[in-house]
Protein backbone atom coordinates (compact mmCIF):
# COMPACT_ATOMS: atom_id res chain seq x y z
CA UNK A 1 0.00 0.00 0.00
CA UNK A 2 1.28 3.40 -1.02
CA UNK A 3 1.66 6.61 1.62
CA UNK A 4 0.38 9.68 0.05
CA UNK A 5 2.82 12.29 1.48
CA UNK A 6 1.75 16.28 1.18
CA UNK A 7 5.12 18.36 1.79
CA UNK A 8 4.37 21.72 3.44
CA UNK A 9 7.43 24.05 2.49
CA UNK A 10 8.57 21.46 0.02
CA UNK A 11 10.51 23.90 -2.03
CA UNK A 12 12.66 25.08 0.57
CA UNK A 13 16.28 23.99 1.42
CA UNK A 14 15.17 21.14 4.33
CA UNK A 15 11.58 20.63 2.23
CA UNK A 16 13.35 20.01 -0.52
CA UNK A 17 15.75 16.85 0.81
CA UNK A 18 13.09 15.50 2.57
CA UNK A 19 10.58 15.67 -0.87
CA UNK A 20 13.89 13.80 -2.59
CA UNK A 21 13.87 11.13 -0.09
CA UNK A 22 10.18 10.84 -0.28
CA UNK A 23 10.36 10.63 -3.71
CA UNK A 24 13.52 7.75 -3.73
CA UNK A 25 11.43 5.77 -0.95
CA UNK A 26 9.57 2.63 -1.88
CA UNK A 27 6.02 3.16 -0.54
CA UNK A 28 6.06 6.64 -0.27
CA UNK A 29 4.26 9.09 -3.43
CA UNK A 30 4.38 12.90 -2.66
CA UNK A 31 0.54 13.68 -3.19
CA UNK A 32 1.02 17.59 -2.34
CA UNK A 33 3.64 20.50 -2.24
CA UNK A 34 2.34 23.17 -0.56
CA UNK A 35 3.86 26.58 -0.33
CA UNK A 36 3.34 30.28 1.08
CA UNK A 37 0.51 30.39 -1.79
CA UNK A 38 -1.52 27.25 -0.49
CA UNK A 39 -4.55 26.40 1.31
CA UNK A 40 -4.81 24.04 4.18
CA UNK A 41 -7.66 22.07 2.34
CA UNK A 42 -4.65 20.85 -0.11
CA UNK A 43 -3.92 18.40 3.38
CA UNK A 44 -6.49 16.43 2.16
CA UNK A 45 -6.42 13.23 0.58
CA UNK A 46 -2.75 12.35 2.27
CA UNK A 47 -2.00 9.87 4.59
CA UNK A 48 1.04 11.67 6.13
CA UNK A 49 2.03 15.31 6.55
CA UNK A 50 5.58 16.59 6.31
CA UNK A 51 6.13 19.89 7.77
CA UNK A 52 9.08 21.93 7.16
CA UNK A 53 7.95 25.08 7.11
CA UNK A 54 8.59 28.24 9.63
CA UNK A 55 8.18 28.46 13.23
CA UNK A 56 5.83 30.98 12.33
CA UNK A 57 3.32 28.64 11.18
CA UNK A 58 4.15 25.40 11.85
CA UNK A 59 1.55 25.16 15.05
CA UNK A 60 -1.00 25.80 12.53
CA UNK A 61 0.11 23.02 9.75
CA UNK A 62 0.20 20.15 12.76
CA UNK A 63 -3.34 21.68 14.26
CA UNK A 64 -4.72 21.46 10.20
CA UNK A 65 -2.86 18.12 10.09
CA UNK A 66 -4.19 16.51 13.46
CA UNK A 67 -7.89 17.88 12.84
CA UNK A 68 -7.70 15.65 9.46
CA UNK A 69 -7.01 12.82 11.44
CA UNK A 70 -3.55 12.70 9.43
CA UNK A 71 -0.21 11.71 11.37
CA UNK A 72 2.35 14.89 11.03
CA UNK A 73 6.17 14.28 10.72
CA UNK A 74 7.63 17.68 12.11
CA UNK A 75 10.99 18.65 10.59
CA UNK A 76 10.46 22.78 11.47
CA UNK A 77 12.82 24.12 13.96
CA UNK A 78 11.24 26.25 16.99
CA UNK A 79 9.13 23.69 19.04
CA UNK A 80 10.12 23.88 22.55
CA UNK A 81 8.58 21.43 25.10
CA UNK A 82 6.87 24.27 26.53
CA UNK A 83 4.74 24.37 22.59
CA UNK A 84 4.79 20.73 22.20
CA UNK A 85 2.49 20.96 25.51
CA UNK A 86 -0.04 23.35 23.61
CA UNK A 87 -1.40 20.68 20.61
CA UNK A 88 -0.62 17.61 22.92
CA UNK A 89 -4.06 17.04 23.72
CA UNK A 90 -5.31 17.44 20.78
CA UNK A 91 -3.04 14.53 19.39
CA UNK A 92 -4.31 12.24 22.27
CA UNK A 93 -7.67 13.39 21.68
CA UNK A 94 -7.46 12.78 18.16
CA UNK A 95 -5.87 9.52 17.78
CA UNK A 96 -3.35 10.74 15.53
CA UNK A 97 0.26 10.49 15.97
CA UNK A 98 2.91 13.35 15.59
CA UNK A 99 6.65 12.91 15.63
CA UNK A 100 8.75 16.31 16.26
CA UNK A 101 12.66 15.80 14.85
CA UNK A 102 14.89 18.94 15.25
CA UNK A 103 17.49 17.52 13.43
CA UNK A 104 17.45 14.70 11.59
CA UNK A 105 21.16 14.20 11.40
CA UNK A 106 22.77 11.11 13.26
CA UNK A 107 25.65 13.00 14.69
CA UNK A 108 23.76 15.73 15.88
CA UNK A 109 21.46 12.92 17.78
CA UNK A 110 24.65 11.13 19.01
CA UNK A 111 26.14 14.58 20.00
CA UNK A 112 23.35 15.35 22.02
CA UNK A 113 22.71 12.23 23.73
CA UNK A 114 26.59 12.78 24.82
CA UNK A 115 26.14 16.05 26.22
CA UNK A 116 22.96 14.57 28.20
CA UNK A 117 24.73 11.67 29.53
CA UNK A 118 27.94 13.76 30.63
CA UNK A 119 25.82 16.63 32.25
CA UNK A 120 25.49 15.49 35.71
CA UNK A 121 29.20 15.80 36.28
CA UNK A 122 29.44 19.19 35.17
CA UNK A 123 27.72 22.34 36.90
CA UNK A 124 28.72 24.58 34.08
CA UNK A 125 27.34 24.07 30.09
CA UNK A 126 26.75 26.28 27.57
CA UNK A 127 26.11 25.60 24.07
CA UNK A 128 27.16 27.85 20.75
CA UNK A 129 25.19 26.95 17.55
CA UNK A 130 25.75 28.25 14.31
CA UNK A 131 23.71 28.31 11.51
CA UNK A 132 23.57 30.20 7.84
CA UNK A 133 22.47 33.57 8.13
CA UNK A 134 18.93 33.15 5.91
CA UNK A 135 18.20 30.48 9.40
CA UNK A 136 15.40 33.23 10.86
CA UNK A 137 15.15 31.29 14.56
CA UNK A 138 17.13 30.94 17.29
CA UNK A 139 18.35 29.63 19.51
CA UNK A 140 18.07 26.28 17.07
CA UNK A 141 16.00 23.99 17.24
CA UNK A 142 18.80 21.17 17.96
CA UNK A 143 19.86 23.35 20.59
CA UNK A 144 16.59 24.20 22.48
CA UNK A 145 16.25 19.85 22.40
CA UNK A 146 19.81 19.38 23.69
CA UNK A 147 19.33 21.95 26.67
CA UNK A 148 16.06 20.24 28.05
CA UNK A 149 17.90 16.53 27.38
CA UNK A 150 20.65 18.38 29.53
CA UNK A 151 18.10 19.68 32.19
CA UNK A 152 16.54 16.47 32.30
CA UNK A 153 19.73 14.16 32.94
CA UNK A 154 20.69 17.18 35.67
CA UNK A 155 17.38 16.36 37.28
CA UNK A 156 18.79 15.17 40.80
CA UNK A 157 21.64 17.58 40.90
CA UNK A 158 19.82 20.98 39.67
CA UNK A 159 20.48 23.42 37.06
CA UNK A 160 23.52 24.37 35.83
CA UNK A 161 25.60 27.11 37.09
CA UNK A 162 24.61 30.67 34.43
CA UNK A 163 26.03 33.51 36.32
CA UNK A 164 25.31 36.98 35.11
CA UNK A 165 22.61 35.73 33.11
CA UNK A 166 20.73 39.20 33.37
CA UNK A 167 23.08 40.41 30.72
CA UNK A 168 21.94 39.51 27.44
CA UNK A 169 25.41 38.90 26.00
CA UNK A 170 25.13 36.18 27.93
CA UNK A 171 22.93 34.26 25.47
CA UNK A 172 19.24 32.95 26.22
CA UNK A 173 18.89 30.45 28.54
CA UNK A 174 16.92 27.51 27.75
CA UNK A 175 16.26 24.72 30.94
CA UNK A 176 18.66 27.01 32.80
CA UNK A 177 21.30 26.49 29.73
CA UNK A 178 23.02 29.29 28.18
CA UNK A 179 22.31 29.32 24.39
CA UNK A 180 24.52 31.24 22.19
CA UNK A 181 23.37 31.73 18.51
CA UNK A 182 25.67 33.10 15.24
CA UNK A 183 23.99 33.56 12.16
CA UNK A 184 26.39 33.79 8.85
CA UNK A 185 27.68 32.54 6.07
CA UNK A 186 29.79 29.78 5.00
CA UNK A 187 28.20 27.52 7.52
CA UNK A 188 25.55 25.64 7.07
CA UNK A 189 25.25 23.86 11.16
CA UNK A 190 27.46 23.34 13.77
CA UNK A 191 26.58 23.10 17.91
CA UNK A 192 28.91 23.05 20.34
CA UNK A 193 28.20 22.11 24.20
CA UNK A 194 30.91 22.90 26.17
CA UNK A 195 30.81 21.51 29.91
CA UNK A 196 33.03 22.84 32.43
CA UNK A 197 34.10 21.91 36.12
CA UNK A 198 37.05 23.02 38.10
CA UNK A 199 39.84 22.61 36.27
CA UNK A 200 38.96 21.11 33.22
CA UNK A 201 36.16 21.11 30.39
CA UNK A 202 34.53 18.99 28.09
CA UNK A 203 33.51 20.07 24.68
CA UNK A 204 31.28 17.87 22.24
CA UNK A 205 31.03 19.56 18.77
CA UNK A 206 28.91 18.60 15.73
CA UNK A 207 28.89 19.87 12.03
CA UNK A 208 26.44 19.27 9.31
CA UNK A 209 28.57 19.77 5.84
CA UNK A 210 26.45 18.48 3.70
CA UNK A 211 22.65 18.33 4.41
CA UNK A 212 20.94 16.21 1.75
CA UNK A 213 24.08 13.15 2.99
CA UNK A 214 23.45 13.59 6.61
CA UNK A 215 19.90 13.83 6.75
CA UNK A 216 18.88 11.23 4.21
CA UNK A 217 19.21 8.55 6.68
CA UNK A 218 17.71 10.23 10.02
CA UNK A 219 14.45 11.23 7.08
CA UNK A 220 14.01 7.53 5.97
CA UNK A 221 14.01 6.43 10.14
CA UNK A 222 11.76 8.78 10.83
CA UNK A 223 9.25 8.93 7.94
CA UNK A 224 8.62 4.65 8.79
CA UNK A 225 8.01 5.89 12.61
CA UNK A 226 5.46 8.55 11.60
CA UNK A 227 3.61 6.66 9.37
CA UNK A 228 2.76 4.16 12.32
CA UNK A 229 3.05 6.56 15.62
CA UNK A 230 0.19 7.36 17.48
CA UNK A 231 0.61 10.42 20.51
CA UNK A 232 3.56 12.70 20.38
CA UNK A 233 7.30 11.41 20.01
CA UNK A 234 10.30 13.73 19.92
CA UNK A 235 13.88 13.16 18.57
CA UNK A 236 15.11 11.01 16.02
CA UNK A 237 16.55 9.03 19.79
CA UNK A 238 12.88 7.87 20.12
CA UNK A 239 13.52 5.27 17.01
CA UNK A 240 17.10 4.30 17.20
CA UNK A 241 19.48 2.72 20.35
CA UNK A 242 22.42 4.71 20.22
CA UNK A 243 23.82 3.15 23.52
CA UNK A 244 23.73 6.06 25.80
CA UNK A 245 21.63 6.46 28.93
CA UNK A 246 19.78 9.89 28.87
CA UNK A 247 16.23 10.82 30.87
CA UNK A 248 14.04 12.07 28.51
CA UNK A 249 12.76 15.42 29.06
CA UNK A 250 9.73 15.70 30.40
CA UNK A 251 6.72 17.74 29.25
CA UNK A 252 5.76 21.04 30.61
CA UNK A 253 2.90 23.11 31.37
CA UNK A 254 1.42 24.85 28.52
CA UNK A 255 2.67 28.51 28.00
CA UNK A 256 1.53 31.47 26.26
CA UNK A 257 2.83 31.06 22.36
CA UNK A 258 2.31 34.77 20.74
CA UNK A 259 3.75 32.72 17.49
CA UNK A 260 0.93 30.70 16.11
CA UNK A 261 -0.50 32.03 12.78
CA UNK A 262 0.66 32.72 9.36
CA UNK A 263 1.38 31.83 6.07
CA UNK A 264 2.89 28.37 4.95
CA UNK A 265 6.68 29.19 3.71
CA UNK A 266 10.23 27.77 2.85
CA UNK A 267 12.10 25.67 5.17
CA UNK A 268 14.12 26.07 7.67
CA UNK A 269 16.54 23.30 9.40
CA UNK A 270 16.87 22.66 12.68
Amino acid sequence: MTTRVAIVGGTGKLGGVIREVVEAEEGYEVSAVLTSRSEMSELDGADLVIDASTPAVSIDIVRAAIERGINVLVGTSGWSNERIALVRPLVDASGTGVVFIPNFSLGSVIGSALAAAAAPFFPSIEIIEAHRETKVDSPSGTAVRTAELIAAARAEVGPVESPHVDQRARGQRVASVPIHSLRRPGVVARQETVLSGPGESLTIVHDTVDPATAYAPGIRIALAAAREATGVMIGLDSFIDIGVRTRPAAPEAPVADDDVSGQVAGATSA
